[in-house]
């Protein structure tokens, strides 16, 4: 009786997210009384969610085993996949596939259309994906989603459609990805699906909005994945992802400090599991955080973590090159880098840094080439900050042709899109060039304004080493930047004049509502007002805000 009432409790905790708990209750009726089968697939998902990789794959073994005594190998299947997905979590590819591959002789005499082949499908998708080929990815992922419809399995559907969005952006189909993606979230968000598929849909799919360069759905379903993450206060696995997608989006929105905090919590809980593949993009994010300081040392140092955790250190180690003085060293690895990607999305995310690199190398045919390549791919895609990117290299090439006045109106629609989005470093960039594109006309008036906005950008920032260049340029611009507001204190004026409460301000720049609160009441200190209305008024006047246009 005693060990009834506690698998009972254990099942109990279960069905409420409470995975310690759970874990703990199934581990003791365990010990009173081997569990069985379906109780072992409790015990085994509790156990991975709460960081015990090693003992779940152990009772996911079990599980294998007792619903292979009971000949119920579709059971056993599903067990394997779930064992071979832990293990491929853990870096571990050789077991993992071994798993797969048991899966497939259990199936090999049951027929082609039962949910478990769907099931094993999917892991052979992802190598497709891996081996840069999109149109086999699709195939499999195709068939993985009709079977998960077909035999009602939610799962399944998220998995598949998660797949699927990504095939699609591989070949180029950013709306259709972009589609699936929506369904997948649309399905987890309503309880559909189990917490392990959950956890893997979330941080696929944000992690895809990011290479689509798509920061609006990046930023909803990172704030989404941090409530759920939050919802259930012992889950260890999905975590340090998390982390890692917020610390981008804090980069993106200014708040470099919080991000790095953020990333260094991401390496130390993606350090806890060997070899996790989120490892590597968390050194590579923090080396792209010193790098926009200006720390060269610890930047080359965690470009280095990234690439023995096989993240590629590029585009950022190349850039760095270029801030040491090596130009003609960057060029020629991203050089290599751009000519080994054939991905379109992927030669979107090294492009702009080659054009950067091959302007300061005075190569400037072959970066206007790439700047190109780069509005095709913007045009097919529809991005904002796609559309931002692509502008800014083409005008950085205009300008350094000598074509000033075509250079100045595609650098000021960059920056008109940089300020809707609340990207302020992208922003500074942005105005830098603009400024230039006006000293080159003789509008030195003009000139000066923009230059002394990117100055105030880059030092409030801390981006030493652009606002050194800009100094060394420029330097009646660069001391004519003042500190009124910093670039914090810009953004949550920016929201405070699009309507948002302190709550909703918090949300949006993940960082607490007393960290708010302490913003608004310096801004109005600093500024002399002392209502949201009258803030708003001065955002609107100051050209914070742009009338007609959404803003972030």
């Amino acid at each position: 009786m005693a060990g009834s009432s506690i698998l009972i409790r254990g099942r109990e905790a279960f069905a409420l997210g409470r995975w310690s708990a759970a874990r703990a209750e199934l581990l003791a009726a365990d010990q009173i009384q081997p569990l069985a089968a379906d109780d072992l697939q409790l015990l085994a998902t509790a156990s991975y969610l709460v960081g015990h990789d090693v003992e779940s794959e152990e009772i996911w073994l079990r599980a294998h085993r007792s619903w292979l005594d009971s000949s119920a190998v579709d059971h056993a299947v599903r067990c394997g996949f779930w064992l071979a997905t832990s293990l491929l979590n853990r870096g571990e590819l050789g077991p993992a596939g071994g798993w797969i591959a048991r899966g497939q002789r259990l199936l090999a005499d049951r027929p082609a259309d039962c949910v478990e082949q769907g099931y094993l499908l999917f892991p052979h998708g992802l190598q497709a994906i891996d081996h840069g080929d999109a149109a086999a990815a699709h195939a499999s992922f195709f068939q993985v989603v009709k079977l998960g419809e077909r035999f009602r399995d939610p799962d399944l559907v998220a998995l598949g459609r998660l797949g699927l969005g990504t095939a699609l952006l591989r070949l180029g189909e950013t709306e259709a990805g972009m589609a699936a993606f929506d369904e997948a979230m649309v399905s987890i968000t309503m309880a559909e699906v189990a917490p392990i598929a959950v956890g893997i849909v979330y941080c696929g799919v944000i992690a895809e909005c990011f290479t689509a360069f798509d920061v609006r759905r990046a930023l909803e379903w990172t704030a989404a994945l941090s409530r759920w993450c939050e919802t259930q206060p012992d889950l260890v696995p999905f975590r340090g992802q998390c982390l890692v997608h917020r610390a981008q989006l804090l980069r993106l929105r200014g708040l470099w400090p919080e991000a790095m905090d953020e990333i260094g919590g991401a390496c130390q809980r993606l350090s806890e599991s060997p070899g996790h593949p989120a490892l590597g993009e968390a050194h590579y994010q923090r080396a792209e955080l010193h790098r926009l300081r200006g720390e060269v040392g610890r930047a080359e140092a965690a470009f280095g973590e990234a690439d023995q955790c096989g993240r590629s250190p590029l585009p950022g180690l190349a850039l760095l090159q270029l801030m040491r003085g090596d130009a003609a060293g960057a060029a020629a690895a991203i050089r290599v880098c751009l000519d080994q990607t054939d991905e379109p999305m992927a030669r979107a995310s090294l492009i702009p840094a080659y054009v950067e690199i091959h302007v300061a190398a005075r190569e400037v045919r072959m970066a206007w080439v790439a700047a190109e390549e780069l509005e095709v791919i913007a045009t097919g895609v529809s991005m904002p900050m796609l559309d931002a990117v692509a502008a800014l290299c083409t005008g950085a090439v205009l300008l350094a042709e000598g074509d000033a006045g075509p250079a100045l109106r595609t650098l000021r629609r960059s920056s008109e899109i940089w300020r809707e989005l609340g990207v302020p470093y992208e922003l500074g960039r942005a105005r830098e060039l603009v400024g230039r594109a006006y000293r080159a006309l003789g509008d030195t008036s003009s000139a000066l304004l923009e230059l002394a906005a990117a100055g105030r950008i880059f030092r409030q920032l801390g981006a030493t080493a652009d606002h050194a260049r800009l100094r060394a340029q420029a330097p009646e611009a660069a001391d004519a930047t003042n500190d009124r507001l910093t670039v914090r204190e810009e953004q949550v004026l920016r929201l405070i004049a699009s309507g948002r409460s302190n709550r909703a301000i918090a949300g949006e720049l993940f960082v607490s509502e007393h960290t708010v609160a302490r913003h608004v009441q310096n801004i109005f200190a600093k500024l002399g007002l002392s209502s949201r209305a009258a803030a708003s008024a001065y955002a609107y006047e100051s050209g914070l805000i742009i009338p007609g246009r959404g803003q972030n």
